[in-house]
């Protein structure tokens, strides 16, 4: 039998769309763009009804447009991991406290340590009040909430695929910050791996038993994709200096450093009321020219092509968009009393829910239908 004749059954087993392509994900760095827009905004605020409705916006996202690799299924372990952070913070604020008021509404008493006179001011024990456990978790619901978007970002978008819109001279330091986000991705898809493995085994031990049973192939999975991936970096020639000479990566880094520097200024003077005026915008935009030129300059010693890049289109500006207007009506106090994004509890009061800040949260949820739908998932069929 000829090749082309075995091969033309499998050609033909393909499926079939009616001549329609299929959906396009989309680009990575606009769901970046609306998350980080939308932890910027959860950053601004206290109110605990917005921050739950902030997580129900990436839940909703998240399941909407969410594909179906292994570590997009991550998104549950952030949540896990933000229920802890609210836990840590309700706990330590039980345990360090600085006492409560005669209008509190006391709860319990926990057994109080003396602390010498130079650990004066923190108090470790004694009562502990139902204000001071409210104001607790709410601070740690806002973190919670900010952990939650990154990890909305990481189920959403492929960081592998936003290394390729980063200029060349940042490539090597894209690469560095692409293994670390995609650390806890592969964790996920690891940990979802060994379980599957044991339930098929008949694995019957649950809780603390099963740890050493799942850490101990997490950790040997975790070592052999390091080495895999270093193998690769250095057959790909990661890290080689090129034709750059050492005048040119010397004047590249003092013009990087320089620029950093000079951001750093500008951002201490422009929330500083107190600093000299050539401190704030003319030190930022200094700054901002210096890391564009030490940009432009260190990307000229790095080539690489991309295949298949990823377009950016209405879908994208849509999407990225809808999170940065959501943070830009959070952050301009229009059309609503900045006093109702950080109720106190002082006396304690049910917060209110502002609808100019409502209407923000919810128009970065538009982003579950604005987005493309993933594409199927391709089913190998038999020639």
């Amino acid at each position: 039998m000829s090749r082309t004749a075995v091969e033309a059954p499998a050609a033909e087993a393909a499926p079939d769309r009616g001549g329609r392509r299929l959906p396009r994900t989309l680009h990575p760095m606009a769901w970046w763009v609306w998350a980080l827009a939308l932890a910027t905004a959860v950053s601004r605020t206290d109110n605990p009804l917005l921050l739950l409705l902030v997580l129900a916006v990436l839940g909703y996202v998240v399941t909407a447009r969410r594909t179906e690799a292994p570590w997009a299924r991550g998104f549950v372990y952030y949540l896990y991991l933000a229920l802890s952070v609210v836990a840590i913070r309700v706990v330590f604020r039980a345990v360090f406290a600085t006492g409560i008021t005669p209008h509190d509404h006391f709860l319990f008493s926990l057994p109080h340590l003396p602390t010498p006179d130079w650990y004066a001011g923190i108090q470790i024990g004694g009562p502990v009040s139902l204000e001071a456990l409210l104001s607790s978790a709410t601070d740690g619901l806002r973190l919670a909430c900010m952990l939650a978007c990154v990890g909305a970002a990481n189920t959403l978008a492929n960081p592998k695929r936003a290394l390729r819109v980063l200029p060349g001279a940042l490539y090597e330091l894209g690469v560095a910050v692409t293994v670390a986000i995609s650390v806890a991705p592969q964790l996920v898809q690891s940990v979802q791996r060994v379980a599957r493995a044991r339930r098929l085994r008949a694995g019957r031990a649950k809780g603390v038993k099963a740890l050493r049973a799942i850490a101990v192939p997490v950790l040997e999975d975790a070592l052999e994709r390091s080495l895999r991936l270093a193998a690769a970096m250095d057959s790909r020639g990661y890290g080689r200096a090129g034709s750059a000479t050492r005048r040119s990566r010397r004047i590249t880094g003092a013009l990087m450093l320089l620029g950093m520097c000079g951001l750093c200024a500008g951002a201490y003077g422009l929330l500083d009321a107190t600093a000299p005026t050539l401190l704030g915008l003319p030190a930022m935009t200094c700054g901002a020219a210096l890391c564009v030129a030490g940009l432009r300059l260190g990307g000229r010693r790095v080539t690489r092509t991309a295949y298949r890049p990823d377009p950016w289109r209405l879908p994208e500006w849509c999407v990225a968009g809808s999170g940065v207007l959501s943070a830009v009506l959070l952050f301009s106090d229009l059309g609503y009393d900045p006093a109702q994004l950080n109720p106190t509890y002082y006396p304690l009061t049910w917060p209110g829910l502002p609808l100019v800040p409502t209407a923000a949260v919810l128009l970065a949820g538009t982003a579950g239908f604005l987005a493309p739908p993933p594409g199927p998932v391709p089913r190998a069929t038999a020639p």
